[in-house]
């Protein structure tokens, strides 16, 4: 697969392959055929829009999730990060060196939600030793792009 194509559309996934192609030098008609490609072999996974939720007044709350667990015989991480990412709750699951072992991304209506999916369907998993959640307080940069651009001032000087 061709890397240059993939990191265009990672960047902007509605690039059009008329402007891959030009961008690149291959043609439209291969550039559609290597995107297909990389669909059917699962390299490109998702199309992803990145909307800021605050602007159209359908606030979320999310949640960083720090797991401990105990891993499994023949299985390690794998099995329990399964049975957390079947939650629809659990928006991005990481396997972690350190201190924890998983690290969890949850999106709720509310704190309370978020809490309530932590307490009555996380932390009792068989193999969770402990739990800690940091809940975030505001979106600053997400995936490479700037949430709130802050305006320039534009004043004139005074020099006394």
């Amino acid at each position: 697969m061709n890397k240059e194509i993939l990191k265009i559309l990672e960047n902007d996934a509605r690039t059009s392959p008329e402007q891959i192609a030009t961008m690149t030098g291959i043609s439209p008609k291969e550039v559609t055929n290597l995107i297909k490609q990389a669909e059917k072999e699962r390299v490109i996974l998702k199309y992803k829009t990145m909307i800021n939720w605050d602007k159209v007044g359908n606030e979320q709350v999310s949640a960083l999730i720090e797991v401990k667990v105990t891993p499994q015989r023949d299985a390690g991480f794998d099995s329990i990060a399964e049975r957390i990412y079947r939650f629809p709750q659990a928006r991005t699951v990481y396997l972690l060196s350190g201190a924890y072992d998983l690290l969890v991304l949850v999106t709720g209506k509310t704190m309370h939600e978020v809490a309530d999916f932590v307490s009555q369907k996380l932390a009792p998993l068989e193999g969770v030793q402990g739990t800690v959640t940091h809940f975030m307080l505001k979106r600053y940069k997400e995936d490479g792009e700037i949430i709130e651009e802050k305006e320039e001032t534009k004043r004139q000087q005074v020099v006394l």
